[in-house]
């Protein structure tokens, strides 16, 4: 059994569920603004206020995974993205205090809101600027950073930035049609086909500008064997958009939501194909960042325990807290 590939797989599937369940709530927060009422606002923070926190839970996982199987992999990473990490982390700090803060204040409680459309914002623009910093390639030289502090101010950086935070943004607009009904329901509604034409333009500008980012980037993707594994995904992708064009019409409520994570994980897997085997593009290939075997081997069993945990929990708290959410209903 190759631990390394095992490896990889579970840093993927933590990252990717981080993205389908934190990227919601981020999301609602991005969306704030279309929908001034307090009373709305309120229903939109309770609908996520008893799972918000436990979706960040895989976040904790995929880095400490990351630390376990790939240390060269965290060590670069964090060095050279120290930035962008900080100001995500501050973001989701003023995030995570608006939530507790807002519900009681009164005279600032308009602060509190903006700090929460700012804190997720903030949180998604700096995670899709990290992204894009990783795409472009991270400089490493004998497995240490090497390069600039900013280099990853670049205009990619910030184009996948903003197309990370679209994404949220229609996670959080389709999760809340799951979640409410009425008026309210049917003015969310109205934001899911615009902000899905969005992320289907963000997906092929990205795709487009990947190759252009690098010559031996350039070079794997006009390889015959390359792009025989990444055909199946623009297809997949152009099926699901008009899937959820037709939902959007019907009126469906759990068929959006379904369908906008179907068409974040077929842009994961075709960004996974697209590094697939670096743990750093075009530099540092997964075995060669990989942590010793006998190591990969103890934190696995760590890993066989506790991700099942995790699982559950997740899913306990989502049963217990399913089905429409009320006009002035409270977690707290």
């Amino acid at each position: 059994m190759d631990v390394t590939v095992v490896w990889a797989a579970i840093i993927a599937l933590g990252l990717f569920m981080y993205i389908a369940l934190d990227g919601f709530d981020l999301g609602i927060g991005m969306i704030f603004p279309f929908f001034p009422v307090d009373s709305e606002r309120d229903m939109m923070m309770h609908s996520i206020a008893p799972v918000w926190d436990g979706n960040e839970t895989w976040l904790v996982l995929g880095g400490a995974a990351l630390f376990a199987a790939f240390p060269m992999v965290y060590s670069v990473a964090l060095s050279g993205l120290y930035l962008p990490i900080t100001f995500m982390l501050v973001c989701l700090i003023f995030r995570g205090v608006s939530f507790e803060v807002r519900g009681k204040a009164n005279r600032t409680k308009n602060v509190w809101s903006l700090a929460f459309i700012c804190g997720s914002a903030g949180a998604a623009f700096f995670q899709g600027v990290i992204l894009g910093a990783y795409l472009h390639g991270i400089p490493v030289t004998n497995g240490v950073f090497s390069g600039d502090p900013f280099f990853w101010v670049t205009p990619f950086s910030f184009f996948t930035g903003m197309g990370l935070m679209v994404t949220y943004a229609l996670q959080g607009a389709t999760y809340l049609v799951l979640k409410t009904d009425g008026e309210f329901q049917e003015r969310l509604r109205a934001l899911v086909w615009p902000l899905t034409l969005a992320l289907l333009g963000f997906i092929v500008a990205v795709s487009i500008w990947t190759p252009l980012t690098d010559a031996q980037v350039a070079a794997r993707w006009f390889d015959s064997s390359f792009r025989y594994r990444l055909y199946p995904v623009p297809f997949l992708v152009a099926i699901t958009t008009a899937l959820m064009y037709i939902a959007v019409k019907r009126g469906s409520d759990l068929a959006p939501f379904v369908l906008c994570l179907v068409l974040i994980l077929l842009g994961y897997i075709g960004l996974l194909i697209s590094i697939w085997p670096y743990a750093i593009p075009n530099s540092v290939t997964l075995w060669d960042a990989a942590s010793p075997r006998p190591s990969q081997l103890f934190a696995l069993v760590g890993a066989v325990i506790i991700i099942p945990i995790i699982v559950v929990y997740t899913t306990a708290g989502y049963w217990v807290f399913r089905g429409k959410l009320e006009a002035g209903s409270q977690y707290h």
